[in-house]
């Protein structure tokens, strides 16, 4: 029976170099790539309008955004794992409808409590997708060097849509209601569903693991619990109920993985976990993740709610963020062709600490600029850093587990979606209320709105006597801004123990040096 080294470099050196076909289902996988990233963040712009409509609580208000992810995160072991089973193209395909439909009737959800089931119905098959494309890309591209320019390219895009997110809502919530960031995926969908089964190949593992329901039971009775948890400790604080759920989520993931470890053919192979490279580089992907997302989460409302632009000025905004992170994916390829990864990663996340620390202190000197440089600074760090460790994880599996490497690495992605906005968006919430001061003069109950969030501050403002209402808001956006200055150093906080994770376990691994073969 071969190792897992040995399974891995028998399919590079096999390898075959794909023409215009393989570039052409490229194009198509990335659809749902820009898709699915894009509605991790574009929810952060329309935020404030769903505030202004919907009326959610700020525990509400972080549901919205989180449970997608949540949900998402929940079901992807158990998607990579049937793609690799029944077909990776099938499942693509099948999340590919369900996310549309569900989609299209989301958009005109009339509660709070409507909008979170969507988003939590939208996460179900929108883990049909993700695990898809990546292993897809493993089994078109199996010559080495191209497959690195593959990566490449889906790590660049999965970057990119994340900032996209809030350009997308900007350009959409300027001329359209907030539902309209949900109907955009039926347009994006429909050619992905018209030309995928003329141009991406179906593949699918020839010794695939079973079908477990006490495994998939268990890796989302892992996942779920933990997070939750983390959401409850972020708004509420330390309790009863978040350490009943970590210790639930912790037994559930050592029953999970004793499990997979006593099966013949498990449902997720771990000895995948046993290479410090893989490890160090899903460590890498969900650190970077969750400073990415949590600054995003601080930026949309920064920017309307203080600084006072549109949506789509806002959006605007980071264009140029956008544009080096884009740039950042690629350049670094042929970088890390000639460095190891232990030294190209850490450097890479040396420009988002940057951003971070200049993020911290954007609020004080209320300097636009200085603000969209540290996304650019912070881009440039996260693309770079993305795409090296997405190579290295996908190319430390051998072709034959794609999906379930693929499903681990989405894992990684979707817990620092959601932790991004738990952690950081929690912590920045509870310090918004402990620094704000409510001016004399505000009613109780306007009161009790303001404290709940501050798009709730800045719209109550509205309501009250010029005077009083200025008051309210100077004082929500200085309780903000105090907040965010702390939520940026523990985002560059994070960024400096990827960066030593990167150091210490990805060896002197070239994530894109020669073949072989």
């Amino acid at each position: 029976m071969m190792t897992l080294t040995e399974e891995i470099r028998l399919a590079d050196e096999q390898g075959k170099r794909v023409g215009w076909r393989g570039w052409a289902a490229l194009v198509v996988l990335m659809l749902p790539v820009l898709l699915i990233s894009v509605d991790n963040t574009v929810l952060s712009f329309a935020l404030p309008d769903i505030s202004l409509q919907l009326g959610p609580t700020a525990v509400q208000q972080l549901w919205i955004v989180d449970v997608y992810p949540l949900v998402l995160a929940g079901f992807l072991v158990t998607m990579g794992t049937l793609g690799d089973r029944f077909g990776r193209r099938r499942m693509l395909l099948i999340g590919a409808t369900g996310f549309a439909a569900v989609s299209a009737v989301t958009a005109f959800a009339p509660s709070a409590e409507l909008l979170i089931a969507g988003r939590a119905l939208m996460g179900v098959f929108g883990a049909m997708l993700m695990p898809s494309t990546l292993s897809l890309l493993r089994s078109i591209f199996t010559h080495r060097d191209q497959r690195r320019l593959a990566i490449a390219v889906w790590a660049s895009m999965f970057s990119a849509g994340a900032a996209l997110g809030p350009i997308v809502g900007g350009v959409l919530l300027s001329h359209f209601a907030w539902g309209s960031v949900f109907l955009m995926a039926v347009p994006v969908l429909i050619p992905l569903l018209v030309f995928a089964p003329l141009l991406v190949p179906e593949s699918r593992d020839p010794r695939p693991g079973r079908i477990d329901p006490v495994s998939i039971v268990l890796s989302m009775a892992t996942t779920v619990p933990i997070v939750w948890a983390i959401k409850e400790t972020a708004v509420h604080g330390v309790g009863t109920v978040p350490l009943v759920l970590v210790v639930v989520g912790l037994a559930a993931g050592t029953l999970f993985v004793r499990r997979q470890l006593r099966a013949e053919r498990p449902m997720l192979d771990m000895r995948l976990f046993r290479s410090g490279t893989f490890s160090g580089a899903l460590i890498v992907n969900l650190l970077s993740v969750v400073a990415l997302v949590g600054f995003l989460f601080f930026v949309a409302q920064h920017l309307q709610l203080i600084v006072g632009l549109s949506p789509i000025e806002a959006g605007l905004a980071l264009v140029p963020g956008l544009a080096v992170m884009i740039a950042a994916g690629l350049i670094v390829v042929p970088i890390a062709m000639r460095a190891p990864a232990r030294v190209v990663v850490p450097v890479a996340l040396v420009f988002a600490f940057a951003g971070y620390v200049a993020v911290a202190f954007a609020t004080e000197s209320g300097s636009l600029a200085v603000l969209i440089g540290a996304f650019a600074s912070l881009g440039a760090g996260i693309g770079a850093a993305e795409t090296v460790s997405n190579e290295l994880i996908l190319s430390s599996a051998p072709a034959a587990k794609a999906g379930a490497a693929s499903a681990v690495s989405e894992t990684a992605y979707e817990l620092g979606a959601v932790l991004g906005t738990a952690v950081l968006g929690g912590v920045l919430t509870a310090l918004y209320r402990a620094h704000l001061v409510v001016p004399v003069g505000v009613p109780d109950d306007v009161a009790v709105a303001a404290r709940e969030t501050l798009a709730g501050a800045v719209h109550a403002a509205g309501d009250l006597p010029a005077a009083v209402g200025q008051a309210l808001q100077d004082a929500a956006a200085s309780a903000f801004d105090q907040g965010a200055f702390v939520t940026a150093l523990i985002g560059a906080a994070l960024v400096v123990v990827a960066a030593v994770v990167a150091a210490t376990t990805l060896g002197s691994t070239r994530s894109a040096g020669r073949s072989d073969h």
